[in-house]
């Protein structure tokens, strides 16, 4: 281990950092620890040799609570471009159910429509199962393409890079770094309809269908791209829409009401940079509504002995003190 110094905006301090072991994800839990900043909102400046590393919020951001309206998520999940820290995965995005799905206008003719799918802790499969399997309900389909990548390639999915991935249900305390699961319990795990997605199943499912997944988060308007192999990569593109604690899908249609038969799942990279700017104004009117939720701030239960906590600082607590490793939100 070796002391790192971090300038931040509550003042300074210093971390311990193993940098032959550490991943992104445990540096990240460190400044977490540090900070009380969300490995999400984390920006940080490597400056030069033998100066602090500097970590400010992103955007500025300070804790928000959902408005009451917002639907009650179920569960803990995340994503992120660099396989970041877990953040919690279930609820939906939407402003009601009963309400019109949002959209932003492309093009006359052309409509970014917001796909909502169940918050059934299935969500990030069921939203790619949309996309790419034209069936939301096909999520089971989308974990054993998960698993069976998992299974096939030891290198790239060893236990290091595993130990402390989005679906996990280990929320460790935040003085500890990840520890390293077996990869026969991930394979299992992964398969099991109320564990979590995130950005190493994005990252597999990117390249299983030869088709960059951009994941808009709503709170930020951060977009993280999941590239497909170089030589295998179809020059499409898809849409997720991620509120914090949950994933939807967004897809294409001649008119905001259209049937699903009339949506089109994937564009062509020519119309990247257009999607993506309508995928920003989509998260804009999102967030605009408070369709996301904070993490920080959401109400918990720990699933095994019941007890309500408040945000994920207080769920790490928990597990640090009683060993219970399962949280939903209330």
């Amino acid at each position: 281990m070796a002391p790192v110094r971090l300038r931040h905006p509550k003042g300074a301090t210093t971390i311990q950092v193993d940098f032959d072991n550490f991943t992104v994800l445990d540096l990240q839990q460190e400044i977490y620890a540090a900070t009380e900043i969300p490995p999400s909102l984390q920006d940080c400046n490597l400056g030069i040799k033998g100066e602090p590393l500097i970590v400010n919020s992103k955007l500025g951001a300070e804790s928000r609570t959902p408005e009451p309206s917002a639907p009650a998520p179920t569960s803990i999940a995340p994503p992120a471009s660099q396989l970041p820290m877990p953040e919690f995965n279930g609820g939906a995005a939407s402003s009601g159910s009963n309400s019109s799905p949002e959209s932003v206008e492309i093009s006359p003719g052309q409509f970014l429509v917001h796909r909502i799918v169940p918050d059934d802790n299935s969500c990030l499969f069921s939203s790619v199962a949309l996309v790419f399997l034209q069936d939301q309900n096909k999520a089971q389909s989308v974990r054993k393409i998960v698993a069976d990548a998992i299974k096939e390639d030891m290198v790239t999915w060893n236990e290091a890079i595993l130990g402390y991935a989005p679906l996990s249900r280990y929320l460790l305390p935040t003085n500890q770094v990840s520890p390293r699961r077996p990869r026969d319990e991930y394979i299992s795990t992964i398969q099991k309809p109320l564990s979590w997605g995130g950005a190493i199943e994005l990252t597999i499912l990117a390249k299983h269908f030869s088709t960059e997944i951009a994941s808009i988060d709503v709170e930020t308007g951060r977009i993280d791209e999941f590239p497909p192999d170089p030589d295998a990569d179809s020059g499409y593109l898809c849409i997720l829409i991620y509120s914090g604690i949950h994933y939807d899908a967004a897809t294409i249609a001649p008119m905001q009401d259209a049937p699903a038969d009339f949506h089109q799942t994937l564009v062509g990279q020519d119309d990247k940079e257009t999607v993506l700017k309508a995928a920003k104004k989509l998260a804009d009117s999102l967030r605009a509504k408070k369709a996301y939720t904070n993490t920080a701030t959401f109400d918990l239960k720990c699933q095994v002995c019941g007890k309500g906590l408040k945000g994920e600082k207080e769920a790490r607590s928990h597990a640090s003190e009683t060993g219970h490793t399962e949280f939903g939100e209330y």
